[in-house]
């Protein structure tokens, strides 16, 4: 699908709506261009659920952040917000999808857009936490949805698109394509044999961690457990599988 994605004749926009996590971070990052409903989300979740964020992330996200910054979002499985993604250069727009009850449109309320700077720290686009996140998660329960404008800001990139010189454009967005085709043709070969391999190891006890939590309340192994074994080169065998996994809910 990346492949496809990178290859495609035309361009690609990502109508973004929802989680954008893990895979779907991922085939987004291909596009060419990702307009979001500011209520999206987006991250990786693979190292907390036996997995690696190679599909595409460890390719793209160096060329859209620091570094740094793409390490952190590669490995810490925080979820940003689309107003933080857009902030750091990494989508084209986030675009308000709620009204409220006099038909007025809401930036979503769960997330700091009123203010840059707070205490020093750059807050624009950051969740909020505890009790202020709580009540806007209640106050995002009583807005009505409206597509109006996310799918507006759509339409008017593709008439914009529209009125350039085919060959020309197609040129201009393949020259951009390559920096990303690069480093994905240069590793996705081997990482697909070893996420294939992986799954007879963490990504077994990672997904199916994750697939049980209706069992167990928890999505996750239990990380020190874990890595306590490998230090004492426990072999990885269904003993060290159960005790590292979830226990049913009594």
């Amino acid at each position: 699908m990346v492949d496809g994605i990178l290859k495609a004749r035309k361009p690609v926009i990502c109508r973004c709506n929802g989680m954008r996590i893990a895979g779907g971070q991922e085939i987004g990052q291909a596009a060419d261009f990702t307009v979001a409903a500011d209520t999206a989300s987006f991250g990786q979740a693979g190292t907390r659920h036996g997995s690696s964020p190679t599909g595409g992330s460890t390719d793209f996200l160096p060329w859209n952040l620091s570094m740094e910054q793409a390490m952190w979002q590669a490995t810490a499985n925080e979820m940003w917000s689309a107003a933080k993604m857009e902030r750091l250069g990494l989508i084209t727009k986030a675009i308000p999808i709620k009204k409220n009850a006099q038909g007025e449109w809401v930036r979503d309320p769960r997330v700091i857009t009123d203010r840059y700077v707070e205490n020093g720290d750059i807050v624009y686009g950051e969740f909020k936490t505890g009790d202020a996140f709580n009540a806007a998660k209640q106050e995002l329960k009583t807005l009505t949805t409206d597509w109006a404008q996310l799918d507006a800001f759509i339409d008017r990139m593709a008439w914009t698109l529209t009125n350039t010189t085919m060959l020309c454009l197609m040129n201009t967005i393949e020259s951009i394509r390559v920096k990303k085709r690069y480093y994905w043709d240069l590793l996705k070969s081997s990482q697909i044999y070893w996420l294939g391999a992986n799954m007879n190891g963490e990504g077994h006890i990672g997904f199916n961690a994750f697939n049980t939590k209706k069992i167990t309340g928890q999505n996750t192994i239990d990380f020190i457990k874990y890595r306590q074994l490998l230090a004492q080169a426990k072999t990885f065998d269904d003993e060290l599988i159960e005790a590292v996994m979830g226990k049913p809910k009594e």
